[in-house]
């Protein structure tokens, strides 16, 4: 009984590490994002590609409300994964600390002192009492002097580079495709196939243009930019990809947990 009852401790307080070091809330935390609907980034040779699954719960709901890619600077794009509310925490924090570079420096935000900031800001949540860490992953993306770069954060404030990623729901599946199927040098047009592959692997090989979002950007014109569903048909469309009216409307009863 004495066992459970110090097990429930560790379990509860978000600042004691358990007898084997581990900080359970923040395991919880991790387990948030796998529940929730998977996205994709892919470093290409010449930008970076976000890609995120955002099926709507039902046929009622505006496609267009659903958040899963997000502009931070017009240079840096963020895909997220688990809690929408806590990534839109997440995302805010990022444009503000763009912001204060900008005004501060005079020069626009480098992508890895942006994810540092960000994750400093998650880790802080993970050793204050009264509080709870983050329930979501975030990909942040964009260009560098001049070079594209890719990286993820994670709910226990520590910051990856990746050529190519995914979080959410059926992570581990999903990686290992971009593992077997990425190759370095790809275009950005490339990259943008490759992503909607690695998607449509957790959805039964096929992809609703409403239900799937795009983010490029390109070392050419370092601009955040999200594709249209006429464009992302298109791509589907040409890689054998598209859902018929009987996959959509399969897709229309199934419910995720989270966004």
């Amino acid at each position: 009984m004495q066992g459970q009852s110090q097990q429930q401790a560790y379990d509860r307080g978000i600042t004691i590490f358990s007898p084997d070091g581990r900080l359970y809330q923040v395991e919880y935390a991790r387990e948030a994002v796998k529940r929730g609907t998977a996205s994709v980034g892919v470093r290409a040779e010449d930008g970076v590609v976000l890609a995120a699954d955002k099926r709507a719960r039902s046929p009622l709901m505006e496609p267009e409300s659903i958040e899963k890619l997000h502009k931070a600077d017009d240079h840096v794009g963020v895909a997220s994964a688990g809690h929408v509310a806590d990534a839109r925490q997440l995302i805010d924090f990022a444009r503000r600390q763009a912001q204060i570079n900008q005004l501060r420096y005079g020069e626009p935000v480098g992508i890895e002192t942006l994810t540092k900031n960000i994750t400093d800001h998650i880790q802080q949540y993970t050793q204050v009492g009264g509080a709870r860490p983050f329930g979501v992953a975030l990909i942040v993306g964009g260009i560098e002097d001049g070079e594209p770069r890719l990286f993820e954060t994670d709910p226990s404030g520590t910051p990856y580079e990746w050529q190519a990623l995914s979080i959410g729901s059926d992570r581990n599946d999903l990686r290992d495709y971009l593992e077997a199927e990425y190759e370095e040098g790809v275009s950005t047009d490339e990259a943008v196939g490759l992503a909607l592959d690695t998607l449509a692997q957790s959805n039964d090989g096929e992809l609703d243009p409403d239900g799937v979002g795009v983010a490029t950007i390109t070392v050419d014109d370092p601009e955040y930019g999200e594709l249209s569903a006429d464009d992302i048909e298109e791509v589907l469309d040409e890689r054998d990809l598209l859902a018929t009216d009987e996959d959509e409307d399969a897709a229309d009863d199934a419910e995720s947990d989270e966004e």
